[in-house]
């Protein structure tokens, strides 16, 4: 099986980490965040292995995860945390639909507008 049948390898928790819709590196190509040139050289990790990130993801089919220490959201601007909030979340809605959309990997991630707005 070739290793892109194989998953990754949580670099949290060790755990294989089996879908696009659980891939925490997957969500940060899909906002744009990871380049397409270096998706299968950087570490993999689970959604919930990485709460800076996974806390701003607001949506009935992913359980809250809390962060705790300077980067928690509680300790954050409230305009930030609601841009964030919607961003992730919008971002999030995408990976779970990225099995049933039929795009290419280059195609996942959402457009960036000129002044840097996802739509």
């Amino acid at each position: 099986m070739a290793k892109c049948d194989e998953g990754y390898r949580c670099e949290v928790c060790g755990a294989d980490v089996e879908t696009v819709t659980e891939s925490d590196l997957y969500l940060r190509f899909v906002l744009g965040e990871v380049p397409l040139e270096l998706l299968h050289r950087l570490p993999e990790r689970h959604l919930r292995c990485n709460p800076a990130l996974a806390q701003y993801i607001v949506d009935p089919t992913f359980e809250a995860v809390a962060c705790d220490g300077l980067f928690a959201k509680a300790e954050l601007d409230s305009a930030f945390v609601a841009a964030e909030e919607h961003r992730v979340s919008r971002g999030y809605r995408r990976l779970l639909a990225i099995p049933t959309l039929g795009l290419a990997v280059p195609e996942y991630p959402l457009s960036v507008t000129p002044d840097g707005e996802i739509s």
